[in-house]
């Protein structure tokens, strides 16, 4: 502020006599002080208004709290790192300092996509356990999955069954527990209802309504395959096909209602949602969940009792289990997620890696041609013939798996011991599935697709550096995927 702006205010009051007023008493000027009405003049004089110096008064306090919280978080973090590196129980266990010391690396991993094939770096740089976070340990061990997600039954039976870390399996109280996010003892109850429809015989009832979208699916990629002959089409986007048709398919067999993506030759609506969750990371998860409501309650729910479905077992049991409306909504999208995009991904990945591997597709288009006279030939049980397309598939698992990371238990009191290691109380453990398959310690040639190497026995694979243990694409256990087969 210039003097001559500071000069302003004063000569205007001086111009006004009140300052010179002879006859303005002490009392007066006391009275006047207690009322505020002469603090505010003196400001004036100064140059100063009283909200100017209320706005710069909270102003500083603002920055001194925001100081203060930023030092208390200093100070923690400061603490913490100590703590991490020099006295946490897993402090021994190898691994980047950074990752040690903090769970920011993991975090921005985690949230940027980069997680396992950074995991997968660290296990060829420190070995087959490795701590990439504080209290955080990943294994690449085969016997890391019986030790953490195994059965408990022989040698194992006197140890606990490893809880789920919940922050990964159920991100918000507003979202009732599924088959996935249950406790060890409601978990039971659910995958008895859910078993049914994955059962060899409920396949077979199934099998009409899974060729139906196959067939479909075929006449489809026909049509752009003529198109693109007649110089009309060039690309075909063979990931959305694979999408719709998982989709359509998994909803008709939960819902009773098919998605219409292949009728539509678009996606739906709550595909594109869902799809985007997924990229999206964890904290989106409960997008999954959003849109459900109406959709079961006006198709699935009213649809004919007995249907040969995914669905059915949990419908009938639904009164038996106590399940809500919101439990048999989260039960049936997770059934739609769970079995329409995790398929869709392995084909987009088995599709390229035929293409890739000229020689690979010859001798696999070789093997169908040679088995099948006719399409109609090809079912669910004649396709468990072609042993080279079994060992393409399972390859495709290895090489492209749709889950990489993230299937995180918690060690319970006691501790446990993992894979010989010794693992603390409060310990998040898990095998990342995209380090396991790529690892030299479990596999010859791990960057190579090699369908062959699953023609071998178990022990002539082992002989040749391959160990089928490590490949658990379902995982295992009590809580492995329901719909392995």
């Amino acid at each position: 502020m210039t003097l001559r702006a500071c000069g302003l205010p004063c000569a205007r009051h001086l111009n006004g006599g009140w300052l010179a007023s002879p006859q303005l008493s002490l009392d007066a000027i006391a009275q006047q002080w207690a009322s505020g009405l002469l603090q505010s003049h003196l400001f004036i004089i100064m140059g100063l208004h009283v909200q100017d110096i209320a706005s710069a008064i909270a102003a500083a306090s603002y920055w001194k709290l925001a100081g203060a919280v930023l030092g208390l978080l200093v100070i923690y973090q400061a603490l913490s790192t100590t703590y991490n590196v020099f006295f946490h129980p897993l402090r021994h266990y190898p691994g980047p300092f950074l990752q040690g010391a903090s769970k920011i690396p993991w975090f921005l991993h985690q949230t940027g996509g980069t997680l396992a094939f950074h995991t997968q770096g660290l296990h060829e740089k420190y070995g087959p356990v490795v701590r990439i976070a504080p209290h955080h340990l990943s294994f690449t061990d085969p016997q890391a999955f019986k030790d953490i997600y195994g059965h408990r039954i022989g040698a194992a039976s006197d140890m606990p069954e490893l809880p789920k870390a919940t922050m990964f399996y159920h991100v918000s109280r507003r979202i009732p527990h599924n088959i996935i996010s249950s406790t060890i003892e409601d978990h039971r109850g659910l995958r008895r209802s859910l078993a049914h429809g994955f059962s060899d015989k409920a396949m077979r009832e199934q099998e009409p309504i899974i060729g139906r979208y196959v067939d479909l699916l075929m006449l489809r990629l026909h049509g752009l395959c003529g198109a693109a002959a007649e110089g009309t089409a060039a690309v075909v986007d063979l990931k959305n096909y694979y999408n719709w048709t998982t989709f359509d398919a998994i909803g008709d067999l939960v819902f009773g209602e098919s998605f219409g993506c292949l009728e539509a030759n678009k996606q739906h609506p709550w595909v594109d949602a869902i799809l985007s969750a997924v990229h999206q990371g964890a904290f989106l998860i409960g997008l999954i969940y959003l849109g459900f409501g109406e959709l079961v309650e006006l198709s699935r729910l009213a649809a004919k009792p007995g249907r040969a479905d995914l669905f059915e077992g949990v419908l009938r049991k639904r009164d038996e289990l106590g399940l809500t409306f919101a439990h048999l909504a989260g039960n049936a999208s997770l059934l739609v997620v769970a079995g329409s995009e995790t398929t869709a991904t392995l084909l987009s990945g088995a599709t390229y890696l035929l293409v890739s591997n000229r020689h690979v597709l010859d001798k696999v288009t070789k093997e169908v041609r040679e088995t099948f006279a006719s399409a109609v030939d090809i079912n669910l049980s004649s396709v468990g013939g072609l042993s080279y397309m079994l060992a393409v598939l399972n390859e495709s698992f290895r090489c492209y798996p749709p889950v990489t990371s993230n299937l995180v238990r918690r060690v319970p009191l006691g501790g446990q011991t993992i894979a010989g290691n010794y693992v603390p109380v409060g310990t998040l453990v898990e095998v990342q599935q995209w380090s396991a398959n790529h690892s030299t310690d479990n596999w010859a040639d791990p960057w190579t697709f090699r369908p062959e190497r699953f023609l071998d026995s178990e022990e002539e694979a082992a002989a040749k550096g391959n160990k089928f243990e490590a490949l658990q694409p379902f995982s295992v256990g009590p809580r492995n995927c329901i719909g392995r087969k």
